[in-house]
């Protein structure tokens, strides 16, 4: 693989894993969160972004196989969606502690399980891709590394050779990484919600790609390049689950929050 980087930024960023709950029809759920959760969540002092990543409800899993790689993703695990989180500041947690609460008590009303992956600063990077195209399509893709490979080598691989990898197809309109610490549920230990996550369901590391429209999405994951980076992938990798994102709605930019989402 290439070894050109292509620009970045590296923010303070988070993602919160979500599935609703099972009670009530799946839309209903996740239009609740698009609704009343999201003003409180949005509301949020510290934030220079927050957008909610809707997954679509069928996922079977758009990354072609991998021998010796969970490249389906579980029925029984499967995402509903991703709140992403971009702090202004490493100190901006302790602004929001007020409006955390809040949301903390909101969360029964439309999740099951929940489930914070954070990492140290600079641990995120958003990428300089495409040509200023609008994205029309998503994939969100979570990594779990292979046991017995070391967290900075894990890193390494995805820094050095899948990162350029996948900007140097030119079909990207986004891309964004995300190395995430070991898993921790106290800092996420919200009630009456679960966050069960079992050591070999872990995710170690997200990715996110934006593509022009679907059929550009549907193009590279059937492409020769897809190939290539699957066989890098194997030694590193335990799973890839790449999932089919429905929509992308961002509700706080550059620090504003806005009075209507953006997608």
């Amino acid at each position: 693989m290439t070894t050109t980087y292509p620009n970045s930024k590296k923010p303070f960023a988070s993602s919160i894993l979500l599935w609703t709950r099972t009670d009530q029809p799946r839309q209903t759920g996740m239009d609740y969160w698009k609704g009343p959760h999201s003003k409180i969540i949005s509301a949020t002092p510290g934030f220079d972004e927050y957008r909610q990543i809707h997954l679509a409800e069928h996922n079977p899993g758009l990354w072609p196989a991998i021998t010796g790689v969970e490249t389906a993703i579980p029925a029984e695990r499967r995402i509903d969606g991703v709140a992403e989180v971009t702090m202004a500041s490493v100190l901006s947690p302790l602004l929001g502690r007020k409006q955390t609460k809040l949301a903390y008590k909101d969360e029964v009303n439309v999740f099951r399980r929940t489930l914070l992956y954070a990492g140290p600063p600079s641990s995120a990077r958003w990428y300089d891709v495409g040509r200023g195209e609008p994205t029309g399509a998503r994939s969100l893709i979570y990594l779990r590394k292979r046991e017995g490979v070391r967290t900075g080598a894990f890193r390494r691989f995805l820094t050095r050779e899948l990162v350029p990898a996948l900007a140097n197809t030119g079909v990207l309109t986004e891309l964004r990484t995300q190395v995430f610490m070991p898993w921790n549920q106290r800092l996420w230990n919200t009630p009456n919600v679960a966050h069960d996550n079992p050591a070999d369901q872990r995710f170690h590391a997200s990715l996110v790609l934006g593509f022009e429209d679907p059929a550009a999405r549907a193009s590279f994951f059937k492409s020769s390049e897809i190939e290539s980076m699957s066989g890098a992938l194997a030694p590193f990798t335990a799973a890839v689950h790449a999932y089919d994102v429905s929509e992308t709605l961002t509700y706080v930019k550059d620090g504003v929050e806005l009075s209507h989402y953006l997608p």
